[in-house]
């Protein structure tokens, strides 16, 4: 079992940043790949990016490659999101997941976080 608690959202203007963190614990996740989900209010939850927790490899939906960056200490089971030149569009909830498998597929993640709102206002 793998315990994951997302923190850092909060209310930003478009333009600005924020650092999203997502704290593991229980079982060790170095055979994972690591993503995070956003879904906003009357849409499906979506991809946004992963990152596998041994190699450092990366994957990135169109929509946030240029201004997102996932990352990850080894050390301190820690995930990271950093979020920049947020714009409203990027209003959701944040969600940290956990798969056995390299994939952007909702089903295929086993372990999940209960979210933290990032909230962006125009």
């Amino acid at each position: 079992q793998v315990q994951l608690v997302e923190s850092g959202g909060g209310l930003v203007q478009a333009g600005g940043s924020l650092r999203l963190s997502c704290a593991a614990s229980g079982r060790a996740i170095s055979s994972y790949v690591m993503g995070w989900f956003r879904q906003a209010p009357g849409k499906e939850r979506e991809f946004v990016a992963a990152i596998s927790w041994s190699g450092g490899s990366t994957d990135y939906a169109d929509s946030v490659k240029d201004r997102f960056t996932i990352s990850r200490d080894k050390a301190k089971n820690l995930l990271y999101l950093q979020l920049n030149n947020l714009k409203p569009e990027d209003t959701a909830v944040y969600l940290c997941a956990a798969s056995t498998m390299t994939t952007r597929s909702l089903r295929n993640y086993n372990y999940w976080g209960q979210g933290t709102q990032v909230t962006v206002s125009s």
